[in-house]
């Protein structure tokens, strides 16, 4: 039986924190304060993911979440020289490198590495010269885990969105198989020495069995949580969160 090494950690994503802000303009309420505050309820890092369009977090919100934080930044970008530029400007303890397109609301799917091999082993190369830890956002599909280990990627991040829209929506076959994948693809990565991480759409009623894998170390949860602060406030949201996630690995 493989046993479990270490706490799963959680990183809390703050973007919807800037959405909310920017659906009015000003200040309020600041991504930064809450991510302070989710340090404060557990978090064992921040994620924040400057979009082109700057649709939610903005270039500086990222300026004093650098100055101001004590866990790590994991700074999801797409690969583009501009956001390189800016990675490599702060140098975060971490950055993600994830699909981006206008016309979404959200990111929709894993990034596609296998045809960009080149194009990405030479972008990603001077974040790690930098000391950034280079972490692909990836689909549950052994070809593209194969390229991100061949590019150079340290840490690959799990799309888990498909199941969890599965199990919302109430197709619960189709969720197994989603979950029987990202278990498989969990275990592939951990072989090939990738760090491996899941998120994107995990809430309290699917957040255990992904926290089960043993090869997963890291879960990155945001919108569910921002919406869940509403109710039960940020930290107490964050606190049950990470309640359900320990339970998980016993």
């Amino acid at each position: 039986m493989t046993e479990f090494v270490g706490r799963l950690r959680l990183g809390v994503n703050i973007d919807h924190v800037a959405t909310l802000r920017n659906a009015r303009g000003g200040s309020y309420p600041d991504p930064v304060r809450a991510a302070r505050l989710a340090e404060e309820a557990g978090a064992d890092g921040i994620t924040a993911h400057l979009r082109e369009d700057r649709r939610h977090i903005i270039d500086s919100d990222i300026d004093r979440l650098m100055e101001q934080l004590r866990v790590p930044l994991n700074f999801e970008m797409a690969a583009t020289p501009e956001m390189q530029k800016i990675a490599l400007r702060h140098k975060p303890h971490a950055v993600c490198i994830v699909p981006e397109k206008r016309e979404e609301r959200t990111t929709e799917g894993g990034l596609e590495v296998a045809r960009e091999e080149n194009k990405l082993a030479g972008f990603i190369a001077p974040l790690r010269e930098a000391g950034c830890r280079v972490s692909i956002f990836i689909g549950a599909d052994e070809r593209q885990i194969a390229a991100a280990e061949r590019i150079g990627a340290q840490v690959i991040e799990l799309h888990t969105g498909a199941y969890c829209d599965a199990h919302a929506e109430g197709r619960f076959e189709e969720r197994d198989s989603e979950l029987a994948m990202l278990r498989e693809m969990s275990a592939y990565a951990h072989s090939l020495g990738l760090e491996v991480h899941a998120g994107h759409g995990l809430a309290y009623d699917t957040v255990a069995p992904v926290a089960a894998f043993p090869e997963v170390v890291e879960l990155n949860i945001g919108h569910f949580l921002i919406g869940e602060s509403v109710f039960r406030g940020l930290g107490p949201a964050i606190a049950e969160m990470r309640r359900l996630m320990d339970a998980a690995r016993v």
